[in-house]
């Protein structure tokens, strides 16, 4: 008697383990996404937030992965503040995600990334630039945009040589590792080929009056061909309203923190005009990954995608679904493997791979004008 009832209580056992199991097993899959969704950054970041709920709610309508998990998108706003990302990024690795994404901006990923690179959790910046990214946060980095040493090599080349820039000033954001990096790879780029730098200004991010540097570009004689502005979104049309209030007519060139709808909003359409930026490729791109991500943002949200973030921040989810897919696994360690064998992944904003010397793909970049208040694709810059 005493045996049966132990055997009855092992089955009971079993069949309560093996239940727990399914439902473990159909839990949904979290992923941390951390954005500033207010402050400087919202402008870019929103958008990419935007992208990634989209991406999630798209793989789940389709029976989700791994036999019919959900994909949950956890997002955390950080409020463009460094000491809330890092709070944020605790708090998210302590949660049970598989993996984190976020940011378009790199010193708001160094707040956060390395903890989860501590943690053995895979972290995919959606927007951020900087080409040492992985270097600096270790294994678990990867990056879904190009380096900004591309980007700036794009810009600059087309600023010699379709904007016929030859003397150029450059102001630089001075409290950003991306202001400052676009900047230094711009100078590196324009001067190889025979460009000149003729005077160099900055600012720090929250400055609002521009008067100061513009006397001082004013004071240059002769004038610059143009100025380049290195800068975060919520510089970018404070800068442009202000030069060209003070009757400054010259070509403004900048990277992608100039891919915002504030380029245009604060200054007004009259004076948003010959500023040129490098962004993310994916207007004017004929691929149906690309017709498709415009036709279901739409769809969704009520109008086309704001910048080249809100596709970035889709991609980043569909790079973490992908590697979940083919890792067979939910689990951090292995998506990071698989994350790491990406090979021509069909990203909205350009095909994607690593390999292993370098977890920063090479991409198409796009150089984007502003004239007459209006956004146009000028040029397609290939690595």
């Amino acid at each position: 008697m005493k045996a049966l009832k132990a055997l009855t209580l092992a089955a009971g056992l079993s069949v309560a383990a093996a239940g727990i199991g399914q439902a473990q097993d159909q839990e949904p899959i979290r992923i941390a996404a951390l954005y500033n969704l207010t402050g400087g950054m919202s402008s870019i970041d929103a958008p990419a937030l935007n992208g990634a709920q989209l991406q999630a709610e798209l793989v789940n309508g389709k029976g989700g992965v791994l036999g019919g998990r959900m994909i949950e998108i956890v997002p955390y706003d950080t409020r463009t503040d460094q000491q809330a990302t890092a709070t944020a990024a605790q708090q998210a690795v302590s949660e049970g995600v598989v993996a984190g994404i976020g940011y378009g901006d790199t010193t708001f990923v160094m707040a956060a990334a390395p903890t989860f690179q501590e943690a053995g959790i895979p972290f995919v910046t959606s927007g951020a630039t900087h080409p040492m990214l992985p270097t600096w946060v270790g294994d678990h980095m990867f990056m879904t945009a190009f380096g900004d040493d591309d980007q700036s090599f794009a810009i600059a080349d087309y600023a010699y040589n379709d904007l016929g820039l030859r003397r150029v000033a450059v102001w630089t954001d001075d409290s950003m590792d991306f202001t400052r990096a676009l900047s230094t790879f711009f100078k590196e780029r324009i001067q190889t080929l025979g460009g000149e730098i003729v005077a160099e200004d900055f600012f720090m991010m929250g400055d609002k009056d521009f008067s100061a540097q513009i006397a001082r570009l004013q004071a240059l004689d002769p004038l610059p061909d143009g100025v380049v502005i290195s800068a975060i979104p919520s510089e970018a049309g404070v800068t442009v309203r202000q030069i060209r209030e003070a009757g400054l007519d010259l070509p403004i060139v900048s990277g992608d923190g100039f891919d915002t709808p504030l380029v245009i909003d604060v200054p007004g359409p009259e004076l948003a005009d010959k500023v040129y930026f490098s962004t993310h490729t994916y207007l004017a791109d004929d691929r149906p990954e690309v017709a498709q991500f415009i036709q279901d943002y739409t769809a969704k949200f009520g109008h086309a995608p704001e910048n080249a973030f809100a596709p970035l921040g889709y991609d980043a989810v569909g790079l973490v679904v992908a590697a979940i897919e083919r890792a067979g696994s939910a689990e951090p360690a292995a998506v990071r493997d698989a994350l790491a064998q990406t090979r021509d992944y069909p990203a909205v904003t350009g095909t994607i791979s690593y390999t292993r010397e370098n977890m920063v793909p090479p991409k198409p970049v796009s150089i984007i004008g502003v004239e007459g208040g209006q956004f146009s694709v000028k040029e397609i810059w290939r690595p």
